[in-house]
């Protein structure tokens, strides 16, 4: 289940490119919880909002649960 700060990995990388690496970025930490849900980079703190569905359909896994439940 999603929660507040749970960190997600998308089916597709975000277009920003981490510096060390040089690969695209794909973990985002969602920042809002509702009928739609709004995610934000992890690299680059750009900020998209989507339905929940369509959020359901593009995560491909949860990568970390926040500490504070």
């Amino acid at each position: 289940m999603y929660h507040l700060g749970t960190i997600v990995e998308m089916k597709k990388p975000h277009a920003c490119v981490i510096k060390e690496t040089g690969k695209k970025a794909n973990s985002w930490k969602i920042v809002r919880l509702g009928a739609d849900i709004k995610i934000q980079c992890q690299n680059c703190d750009h900020i998209v909002m989507m339905s929940r569905h369509d959020f359901e359909r593009k995560m491909k896994k949860i990568i970390g649960q926040p500490e504070n439940l």
